[in-house]
C-alpha cells in the first residue's frame, strides 16, 4: 500500500473516533480534575487526560459503528468513513474502538474504582443511547457527565453540590447541542425514517423546549458560583456566557429559522461549553 493511501486509511479511522467531541469532552474531563483539586496541578492530570481521551474516543467510535447504516441514509453524514465503505468491512474499527475503550477503562481503575464505573457507565450509555437512533434523555446525559465524572472522582473521589451542579450543567447544555443540530437538519432526519422528538414534535413548539432549557443552563451555571469556590471572574463570564445562550434560544423562537437552529448548536460547543469550562479553571487556580 502506498504512503498515501495509508495516510488517508489513518484518516479515516481517526474520523471514526469523533476527534474534535472527542477533544472537547476531554478538555471538561480534566478541567474537571483541576475543580476537584482546587486548583493544585496534580501530577495525575496528565493520567486523567490519556484515560479520558482514550476512553471516550472508543466509545465515540462504537456509536459511529452502531449508527452506520442511519449514517448512510443522511445527506450530512453519508460520506463519513463507514457509510461510505472507505472503511469496509465495518468491523474492521471494532479492535480499534474495543482497545481504547479497554485500555482507558484499566487506566480508569488506576486513576480510582468510581472513575472506571463512570467510565463504564458512560461507555454503555453511548452505545444504547445512539443519538441518531433514539434520544433517551437520561442515558445521553449520563454518556455525557461521564467524562467529568472520571475527572473528579480521579482527583477527588467523594460526590458534592458541585460536581452535582457540574453534571446538571451538562444536563440542560446537552438537548441544546444535539436537538439543535437535529433542528438544523430536520429533512434530513425525517426522509431517514427517524422520528424522535424534537423531529416528532412541531418546530415551534421545539424551539420552545430549548429555549426553557437555555434558561435552565443559565440558572445552573449561576448557581454553581455559590456552591463552589469560584470568585469574579466566573460569576461575570457565566453571566456573559448564559445570556448569550439565553439570547440565541429566545431568537430561535422568534424566527424558527435553520440558520438560528445552526448557530445555537455552533455556540453551545466551544464557544460556550468549552469557555465556561475553561473560565472554571482559571478563576479557581488563579483567584482561588
Amino acid at each position: 500500500m502506498r504512503k498515501g493511501a495509508i495516510i488517508s486509511q489513518v484518516k479515516n479511522y481517526i474520523q471514526v473516533l469523533k476527534p474534535l467531541p472527542s477533544v472537547l469532552l476531554t478538555f471538561i474531563g480534566v478541567c474537571a480534575a483541576i475543580i476537584a483539586g482546587e486548583g493544585q496541578l496534580s501530577p495525575k492530570l496528565f493520567l486523567v487526560l490519556i484515560t479520558i481521551l482514550l476512553t471516550t474516543a472508543g466509545a465515540n467510535g462504537l456509536t459511529n459503528y452502531l449508527d452506520r447504516n442511519v449514517d448512510a441514509r443522511m445527506q450530512r453524514t453519508k460520506n463519513r468513513a463507514l457509510p461510505s465503505k472507505r472503511i469496509y468491512p465495518p468491523q474492521k474499527v471494532l479492535p480499534l474502538t474495543a482497545g481504547l475503550i479497554i485500555i482507558g477503562l484499566v487506566l480508569a481503575w488506576q486513576l480510582h474504582p468510581f472513575a472506571f464505573l463512570a467510565g463504564l457507565g458512560g461507555t454503555l450509555a453511548a452505545a444504547t443511547w445512539r443519538k441518531k437512533v433514539t434520544c433517551v434523555y437520561p442515558q445521553g446525559v449520563l454518556a455525557s457527565c461521564a467524562p467529568i465524572l472520571m475527572g473528579w472522582f480521579a482527583i477527588k473521589p467523594v460526590l458534592s453540590w458541585e460536581i452535582l451542579l457540574l453534571c446538571i450543567l451538562l444536563a440542560f447544555w446537552l438537548p441544546l447541542h444535539v436537538w439543535s443540530l437535529i433542528l438544523t437538519n430536520r429533512d434530513d432526519y425525517l426522509q431517514a425514517g427517524l422520528s424522535y422528538f424534537p423531529i416528532s414534535c412541531e418546530v415551534k413548539n421545539a424551539v420552545k423546549v430549548l429555549l426553557v432549557f437555555s434558561v435552565m443552563l443559565y440558572v445552573a451555571s449561576i448557581a454553581l458560583y455559590f456552591v463552589g469556590s469560584f470568585a469574579w471572574l466566573y460569576l461575570v463570564v457565566a453571566n456573559l456566557l448564559g445570556m448569550m445562550m439565553v439570547y440565541a434560544g429566545f431568537r430561535l423562537v422568534i424566527s424558527g429559522a435553520t440558520k438560528d437552529a445552526w448557530r445555537l448548536y455552533k455556540l453551545s460547543a466551544f464557544p460556550y461549553l468549552g469557555l465556561i469550562f475553561l473560565i472554571m479553571c482559571l478563576d479557581i487556580w488563579l483567584l482561588g
